[in-house]
């Protein structure tokens, strides 16, 4: 079965499975609207009793290179009466973690960013040698988002999750299979295939003892992401006004290395 009425996702749905395409390419980049539409999804993916497991994956090159850096609805909307973001974005990000149905991510490219907090998201990740995971902030003079200072130091540690946010570290797939920042590493034509093997040995369950464990494994999970978003939200707006914001924008655009003054 095939429903292709979102705008930037294609939805298919085979065996209990839900196939979810981010159809962004080649580097699959999100603003507001694709979360939106993925939470969206996700939500009608919850009502329907023929689908028990989801495989989130992206068309082209990446899994999601990160924000639009030139998009005006980059992540959280600006507030035009106070100056500052408002949590647009992020309340979309913990309506994807309130998501009732496993998800297995098929990271076959950069999950850069906000990319690397929506392939977290998920309860699984299939990548590739070819995989590259970053939370880059730093290199922009930015706070991390998308609940990644929770999310990732509970999947491979405090120490390396410390390590990758403090130094805006890129790591490749075989990288993160070791850490444990994803749990299978294959060919990358087969990322896809493999993503919906694990989602669709899920679906050979019983539902409802599915849908029970997955609820008690993930208890609290999206409450804390709430706050977690909130206190990260209140970090990115204390630099947003900072020089070292502006350099680090503008460094990426440019493809140069930051030269950064602590201002």
């Amino acid at each position: 079965m095939s429903e292709n009425n979102i705008k930037d996702l294609t939805v298919d749905i085979t065996n209990f499975v839900a196939t979810i395409e981010i159809r962004r390419p080649p580097h699959n980049f999100f603003d507001v609207e694709l979360i939106t539409q993925i939470a969206d999804t996700y939500s009608e993916m919850d009502s329907r009793n023929d689908v028990r497991a989801i495989v989130l994956c992206a068309e082209g090159k990446n899994f999601c290179a990160g924000a639009n850096l030139g998009a005006s609805n980059v992540g959280n909307a600006k507030d035009s009466s106070t100056g500052v973001l408002s949590n647009d974005l992020y309340r979309q990000a913990v309506r994807i973690f309130r998501s009732k149905k496993p998800v297995v991510a098929a990271v076959q490219g950069a999950a850069i960013g906000g990319g690397l907090g929506l392939a977290v998201s998920a309860d699984f990740r299939v990548t590739c040698p070819e995989g590259r995971f970053s939370a880059n902030f730093t290199k922009l003079g930015f706070h991390p988002g998308f609940g990644l200072t929770l999310t990732l130091p509970s999947l491979i540690g405090k120490q390396r999750a410390s390590l990758m946010c403090l130094t805006s570290r890129r790591i490749d797939g075989l990288q993160a299979t070791t850490w444990g920042l994803a749990d299978l590493c294959v060919p990358l034509c087969d990322v896809r295939l493999e993503a919906q093997k694990i989602a669709q040995e899920i679906a050979s369950c019983a539902p409802l003892a599915v849908a029970s464990t997955r609820s008690t494994l993930r208890i609290g999970l999206a409450d804390s992401i709430a706050m977690q978003t909130d206190h990260e939200l209140a970090e990115q707006n204390a630099l947003r006004g900072t020089k070292d914001y502006k350099e680090g924008i503008e460094s990426a655009s440019q493809r140069r290395e930051p030269i950064f003054q602590g201002k």
